[in-house]
């Protein structure tokens, strides 16, 4: 059978576009293994880099932190959880980059599809499989680091009952939020198109604004209990602080920490009515009244300063940037050809989406990280002004030590990974004039 010269030049043309893009998606392919591969070596070479100073002699500042048994106590954990996170961080690259080249997402993907041909029911399935399918994988991974090396070096609390209790909870958490907004944001793809991301967008915002208001008191009581800190001279401390820099706080709870750990913390959440500080029984139990005060004094710092503020907006500002993004891409099916998947859907574009988009997240999250430090100098600084430095300085050391935390980071580690300046930078910081 003999073809016209219309009909060769059409199917010519044809298999032309079919080449150019069976080579864009090879080569998009390779970019998303490149990103992985070199964000893996820039995260073990700082962790690399960090182990080197785990042994360093203590700066005179923080010199009283640790004891001598106590110091290499501290060096061994860090030892432990550095060599242990080599272990969890190479498995999952190696997971990752088999499930690539072994087109894991194409066969999850006909698995999905097998089920249902609705567009938001296969992404559920999808996501459930991938999500479910990494928690199982990597249980045992958080089974080691809670049963063995926490409970090794004195911080475990948590029962088997209680670690898999909480993973089942997880599980349907993850299905009824994290699945209901992903259907919602799949309809507004299907109704709207490229416009979907300024519906996503909204719903993410409310949302989020939902969850900062109302996360301690609808959340937090499935895994934890609650209990407003009993009358007594803690109470007063804390209300005659409030009163002095005109914060009303009614609403101050403690939370039973101690069922999963000993490391202890304390957080500021919710506005207007639902204003409330949180206490963990273990902060209580290791810090005098007057350190806790100073602690709570650092919290208020952050409220009066309107950081909470910030860093709420700036995550909805930063969501929004995201999922524009998002929209100019998600329709071309290079994203799903590109790991493997020959059938186009928005929830395999947004897989490869944010794989591609994982060094602008780096980077973003690198300016946040500058900002929060900047925060934690300025909420230590209301602290000081308000209240008193040493006793901050005091429950800081207490917090550290009893924590086994690494006292003498490497500062390519600090820039790249703390959300808060070091114990040494903000006890030097307290001690200025």
């Amino acid at each position: 059978m003999f073809l016209l010269p219309l009909e060769y030049l059409f199917l010519k043309r044809k298999d032309n576009e079919t080449l150019n893009n069976d080579m864009s998606a090879t080569i998009l392919f390779y970019i998303i293994i490149g990103i992985i591969i070199i964000n893996f070596i820039v995260d073990k070479v700082l962790d690399a880099l960090n182990a080197k100073h785990f042994n360093d002699k203590l700066p005179e500042d923080i010199a009283d932190v640790y004891d001598e048994d106590e110091y290499i106590k501290s060096q061994n954990y860090k030892a432990t959880k550095y060599k242990f996170g080599i272990i969890t961080s190479t498995f999952s690259l190696v997971l990752t980059l088999a499930f690539l080249f072994f087109d894991g997402f194409e066969f999850v993907d006909t698995v999905a599809r097998n089920y249902s041909t609705n567009p938001i029911i296969t992404a559920l399935i999808f996501f459930g499989i991938i999500m479910i399918g990494s928690d199982i994988l990597t249980t045992p991974f958080s089974y080691y680091s809670t049963f063995v090396i926490e409970e090794k070096f004195g911080f475990n609390k948590t029962t088997l009952k209680t670690f898999i209790v909480d993973k089942i909870k997880g599980w349907l958490m993850m299905a009824i939020v994290g699945g209901g907004i992903l259907a919602l944001i799949i309809w507004f793809y299907q109704v709207t198109g490229k416009y979907f991301w300024l519906y996503a967008w909204g719903l993410v915002a409310v949302f989020t604004l939902f969850m900062n208001m109302f996360y301690s008191k609808l959340i937090v009581p499935l895994f934890n209990k609650q209990t407003p800190l009993e009358y007594g001279e803690l109470r007063d401390k804390i209300s005659d602080y409030a009163n002095t820099v005109g914060f009303k706080l009614d609403k101050i709870f403690v939370i039973d920490g101690s069922k999963r750990s000993t490391k202890a913390n304390a957080y500021f959440s919710g506005f207007g009515s639902e204003k409330r500080v949180t206490l963990y029984d273990t902060l209580i139990n290791d810090l005098e009244h007057e350190e806790i005060v100073a602690v709570l004094a650092h919290e208020v710092g952050h409220y009066k300063k309107k950081h909470i503020i910030f860093n709420l907006f700036a995550s909805i500002l930063l969501t929004g940037f995201t999922l524009f993004i998002l929209s100019l891409f998600i329709s071309n099916p290079l994203l799903s050809e590109a790991i493997g998947v020959q059938t186009p859907s928005f929830h395999i574009g947004l897989i490869a989406f944010g794989l591609l988009y994982s060094p602008i997240s780096e980077v973003t999250g690198l300016i946040m990280n500058v900002f929060s430090r900047k925060f934690e100098y300025q909420a230590d600084d209301y602290a000081k002004t308000t209240y008193k430095a040493e006793p901050l300085i005091t429950s800081l050391k207490k917090l550290s030590k009893n924590s086994l935390s690494n006292l003498t980071p490497h500062p390519a580690f600090v820039f790249m990974h703390y959300s808060h300046p070091t114990l040494l930078e903000r006890i030097r910081n307290l001690r200025k004039n």
